[in-house]
């Protein structure tokens, strides 16, 4: 069985001219690129620290599920990024904040050094389409 790949880039999460999508459709599958917390259309990250940018990555994520017709329950797997692990408790608190009582999507996370734009944390994603709202 084959499925047509589409490549999307709204231009509302990262400027148009980046060298990749906001993700990438395969089938009944959202595969998300990895998203930061920037000022929306811009190269920029928003003030404010940890939380700040944790908030505005988890509004970009579900800018980017919307305008695919979805939005935060239908994630199924996120990679969280974090570039000091010590924010571990700090991001906990900012990411139930966004899921609620939403059933919580399968996740990860991981200490890294030198992510994009100096980011704190960054998050990748995958949905499904047809997960249940």
């Amino acid at each position: 069985m084959t499925h047509d790949i589409e490549r999307f880039n709204s231009g509302q999460v990262v400027p148009a001219g980046v060298p990749f999508p906001e993700g990438v459709r395969v089938g009944q599958m959202l595969y998300l690129s990895g998203q930061l917390g920037n000022v929306p259309g811009q190269l920029k990250l928003v003030d404010g620290g940890l939380r700040a940018e944790a908030r505005q990555t988890l509004e970009n994520i579900r800018t980017v599920l919307r305008g695919q017709g979805l939005d935060l329950q239908h994630l199924v797997r996120c990679t969280v990024m974090l570039a000091d692990m010590a924010d571990w408790p700090a991001f906990n608190e900012v990411y139930r904040e966004f899921f609620g009582s939403t059933p919580l999507p399968a996740r990860s996370a991981l200490g890294c050094n030198g992510l994009a734009l100096g980011a704190r944390v960054e998050i990748e994603c995958i949905a499904a389409l047809n997960a249940p709202r």
